[in-house]
């Protein structure tokens, strides 16, 4: 999907992807893992999510103008990168997920003959997601949650995705239901059993043009 002179202009994939990931939007990510950017967007069949897991040791940005979702949990966990670093996260998940007007950017420094390079997934229909699971640096914008219980053991957790649990002893957080408004997060790792993504558009494009 690269021209033959390389990344410098903007490539675009536009369509619409429902199920689970579509091959081409997988097969473009993937192409985008030779500059060490790995997967952005990964799915899982069934079972177990990780939540913790060797990553790309390149961070991203995501953005919502909404997100709705049932059955939250959240606790601290480590995401390590391929040179063995550890980067702190909250491991947000989320049992379903719906996000309006989802973008997702990351940003690949110093690629031969173009310089910085953005990779960015628009889904300005939305995105919904099922057993959605987060490693996240920092997140901001306007939370609500519903029948929230604040201090519970992480390793007890029966309200998130399926088998989502901290370490015993682990501090964390689980609710019914939450509402964010104008979400802003920077993330090292996305998993999800299912992501269905409306009139999505992935570019790649010289320079920094990320969602925030």
């Amino acid at each position: 999907m690269m021209a033959s002179h390389g990344l410098s202009r903007r490539q675009e994939f536009d369509g619409s992807a429902t199920g689970r990931t579509r091959w081409r939007v997988f097969t473009l990510v993937l192409v985008v893992g030779v500059f060490g950017v790995g997967l952005m967007l990964t799915g899982m069949s069934q079972g177990a999510i990780a939540a913790s897991f060797a990553v790309s040791g390149t961070r991203y940005k995501a953005s919502a103008d909404d997100l709705r979702a049932k059955g939250v949990v959240q606790y601290g966990s480590v995401d390590r990168s391929s040179s063995e670093k550890a980067h702190p996260v909250l491991v947000n998940g989320f049992r379903d997920a719906r996000l309006s007007n989802f973008c997702q950017s990351i940003v690949v420094p110093g690629v031969p003959g173009v310089g910085d390079m953005t990779i960015r997934i628009s889904a300005p229909g939305g995105m919904r997601a099922e057993n959605l699971v987060i490693g996240v640096e920092k997140v901001t914008g306007d939370l609500t949650l519903n029948n929230v219980e604040i201090g519970r053991d992480a390793a007890t957790f029966g309200k998130g995705p399926e088998g989502l649990q901290g370490k015993p002893g682990t501090f964390g957080i689980q609710a019914d239901s939450a509402h964010i408004a104008n979400l802003r997060q920077v993330a090292w790792s996305t998993t999800a059993s299912t992501l269905r993504l409306s009139d999505v558009r992935i570019t790649a494009e010289a320079g920094r043009h990320e969602c925030f």
